[in-house]
């Protein structure tokens, strides 16, 4: 979408970090913006500050893992700004446990919020954004654990795996519709992802707590201290508005992880060329 000014953008995960930087890269670029969001007070101060900017700024409350939650957000954005062009499906969280303690909720919590979180978004956008036929742009939200699996048996990881394959092949079928698809894949962001756990609906029951001397715990400090000297997410927002101008199948933010992504793709190339012309 090369013209985005009057047009309308509609974020989950709005109401901070990389979902707030990119409701405040829309607004700045002249975009109606709306915010959706599990967190009410959050949400409310995230929309004061973007009207800073912007009047046409609002906010919905959303539950992305819940479908039905993301039908009245995307009913609420009709009502209040008409047509919606660009569709973030940024919400996310995160829960690990690894192959010391496989958590089914852990699971089920993850795999609800980030892929099909990443559905629902589409589900409810992608029908209108094709009838009013003006074009627009979907944002998925995975990430650089959506090209290598660095920490094993992960639902995180295996979430963001699916998202970057369901945009791969999204892109191809929205393409002659005018539609562009991006997949956003940052490494370590300023976010609150590692506190995610406060947002926890209870039907997932409780986060259990890793016994201090594991692996895992060393593994967590590490990524909470990462995320703690990551990237503003401004960079990200700014990133990502740029991506949409010029039609960018993938959203990439940090050029150091790309040694990572070469082990995997020269592993997969190598176990290829083992397998002998039938």
């Amino acid at each position: 979408m090369r013209e985005l000014a009057g047009k309308t953008a509609f974020v989950t995960g709005g109401a901070a970090g990389i979902g707030l930087a990119l409701g405040r890269a829309f607004a700045q670029a002249g975009m109606k913006v709306m915010l959706a969001d599990i967190e009410a007070d959050a949400l409310q101060a995230a929309v004061a500050s973007l009207r800073e900017i912007s009047p046409d700024i609002s906010g919905t409350v959303c539950d992305v893992a819940d479908a039905a939650s993301v039908e009245r957000a995307a009913e609420a954005s009709f009502d209040a700004f008409g047509k919606v062009h660009v569709v973030c499906n940024n919400a996310g969280v995160a829960a690990g446990g690894g192959i010391d303690h496989v958590s089914l909720d852990n699971w089920r919590w993850v795999i609800d919020v980030n892929l099909m979180g990443v559905v629902h978004g589409i589900k409810s956008f992608l029908p209108h954004i094709r009838a009013h036929g003006e074009g627009g742009h979907i944002v998925n939200t995975a990430s650089m654990a959506g090209m290598h699996a660095g920490l094993g048996l992960s639902p995180y990881h295996a979430s963001k795996f699916a998202v970057v394959s369901m945009s791969e092949g999204l892109a191809v079928q929205l393409k002659p519709h005018g539609i562009g698809v991006s997949v956003l894949c940052p490494s370590y962001v300023r976010t609150r992802i590692g506190e995610s756990g406060r947002n926890r609906p209870p039907r997932y029951g409780q986060s259990q707590p890793l016994d201090p001397a594991s692996p895992a715990a060393a593994m967590l400090a590490e990524i909470i201290r990462n995320i703690d000297a990551g990237l503003a997410p401004e960079v990200v927002g700014a990133r990502v508005l740029s991506a949409i101008h010029n039609d960018e199948l993938y959203i990439f933010t940090h050029p150091g992880m790309r040694a990572q992504v070469e082990g995997r793709f020269a592993a997969i190339l190598a176990a290829m060329d083992e397998v002998s012309p039938p």
